[in-house]
């Protein structure tokens, strides 16, 4: 069972990014899952794969993994691109052509 390790994305629900800053370690499934035949509820015996675990920087969870001895794979995080726009971009005179939109 490999664990990852990976910065957590923005929510698409909110405009902040506040949980973004740390570095999740999170342990891959061991084992497979099986539905319980009286409830239907899928469940497995595997309790890490519910662990998440939090660390300020990327070579703290590395450390850590390193130390506990489990394998990893590092997701570096994409870069986000900011595009700032007014409003008044809508309105602007393009000669080409007459309207930019």
């Amino acid at each position: 069972m490999r664990a990852r390790i990976f910065q957590q994305p923005k929510s698409s629900m909110q405009s902040g990014n506040a949980t973004t800053h740390d570095w999740l370690l999170e342990y891959g499934q061991s084992e497979q899952r099986h539905a319980d035949p009286l409830m239907g509820w899928f469940g497995s015996g595997d309790t890490r794969s519910q662990l998440h675990l939090r660390f300020p920087t990327k070579e703290d969870a590395i450390a850590y993994a390193d130390r506990e001895s489990i394998p990893y794979d590092v997701e570096l995080p994409t870069p986000r691109i900011r595009r700032p726009k007014a409003y008044a971009d809508n309105f602007r005179f393009d000669r080409r052509q007459n309207w930019t939109h």
